[in-house]
C-alpha cells in the first residue's frame, strides 16, 4: 500500500480497504499449474504443436516430490494445501523457524534459506517485499538449488535479483523458472528470459 499512504490520504477521512484473502485459492491454483506443466513438458508440448511435430518424451510425477514456499502468510498457506493435496511434501519458510505448523510441517526461517534450499524438488516464493525479503533469492541462494529444482515466483519480482537468476538458470544451477511478476513490468523485450524454453513468464496475473 505504499503508493496509497500519501500524506492527503493519510490525513483524511478516507477509508482505505483491501481484498484480503480475495487471491489465495486462485494464486494456489496458479502454482500448481505451473509444477503440473514442468513435470508433464506441457510448455514443450504446446511449442512441438505449434510446429506439427509429433515428439514422444517421458514426463515426471509430482507425488513425492518436495516443494518450500517461502511467505507464510494466507497465500502461502492456501500454497501449501494446494501442493500437498496434489501428493506433494510441503515445507515453509518464514521470519522465525518452527515446527509441527498445521500447513507447512516444518518452517525454516528465510534468513536460512541458503542451507535448506537445496533439499527441494520447487520453491515457490509468496513472501511479501519488506526490508528483510528483497533480494532474498540471490546467486548464494541459486548456487545451493538442486540442479533439478524449479523456482516459481508468485509474491514480487524483487524477491529475486533477477540478474542472478538469469545466470543461475545459463549455468544449469535450476532446472526452470515460472515467474509471474519481474524487477520491471512488463518484463522487458530485451531479457534474455524470454528466450529460455525452461523459463515460464506470465504477466502478473496469477
Amino acid at each position: 500500500v505504499d503508493r496509497l499512504l500519501f500524506p492527503a490520504l493519510r490525513d483524511s477521512e478516507v477509508v482505505l480497504t483491501n481484498s484480503r484473502g480475495v487471491f489465495d485459492q486462485p494464486m494456489a491454483e496458479y502454482v500448481l499449474a505451473t509444477v503440473l506443466t514442468f513435470a508433464k513438458d506441457m510448455h514443450t508440448t504446446l511449442r512441438l504443436q505449434d510446429r506439427k511435430q509429433w515428439q514422444h518424451r517421458v514426463t515426471e510425477r509430482i507425488a513425492g516430490k518436495s516443494a518450500l514456499v517461502v511467505g507464510t502468510g494466507p497465500i502461502g498457506r492456501a500454497i501449501a494445501r494446494q501442493l500437498r493435496a496434489a501428493g506433494l511434501r510441503v515445507s515453509g519458510a518464514g521470519r522465525t523457524a518452527r515446527a509441527e505448523d498445521p500447513d507447512f510441517g516444518d518452517v525454516h526461517a528465510s534468513d536460512n534459506l541458503a542451507h535448506v534450499i537445496g533439499a527441494f524438488d520447487y520453491v515457490v516464493l509468496a513472501a511479501p517485499l519488506t526490508e528483510q525479503t528483497k533480494g532474498l533469492v540471490d546467486a548464494e541462494v541459486l548456487a545451493h538449488c538442486r540442479p533439478s529444482a524449479r523456482l516459481v515466483n508468485v509474491g514480487r519480482g524483487e524477491l529475486v535479483v533477477e540478474a542472478d537468476l538469469v545466470a543461475a538458470l545459463q549455468a544449469g544451477q535450476l532446472a526452470g523458472a515460472a515467474l509471474d511478476v519481474f524487477e520491471t513490468e512488463p518484463l522487458p523485450e530485451s531479457s534474455p528470459l524470454w528466450g529460455m524454453p525452461n523459463v515460464l513468464i506470465s504477466p502478473h496475473m496469477s
